[in-house]
C-alpha cells in the first residue's frame, strides 16, 4: 500500500434507535467518536415485520397468462 493516500481506519461507537450500542471500525470521524442512527434495521419499515413480502404477484400472473399460448 502507498503511504499517505488511505484514510485513517479506527474504532467508533454506533448507537441504534433503541439505545443499544456496539463498536465497529470506520473511516468516519476520529477514534472513539459516536455515530447516532436516526434509522436502523430495527426501526425502518423496509426491515421490520420479520417476513418477506412479494409485491408483484399480480404481475407474475399477468405474465404467465399473456405468454401461456407459446407452448415452450
Amino acid at each position: 500500500m502507498k503511504s499517505g493516500i488511505h484514510p485513517d481506519y479506527h474504532t467508533i461507537n454506533i448507537v441504534m434507535t433503541d439505545g443499544t450500542t456496539f463498536t465497529t471500525r470506520s473511516t468516519m470521524g476520529a477514534e472513539g467518536d459516536t455515530l447516532t442512527l436516526d434509522i436502523d434495521p430495527k426501526s425502518h419499515p423496509a426491515w421490520t415485520g420479520g417476513q418477506q413480502r412479494v409485491l408483484d404477484t399480480g404481475q407474475v400472473a399477468k405474465f404467465k397468462k399473456r405468454f401461456a399460448n407459446l407452448g415452450l
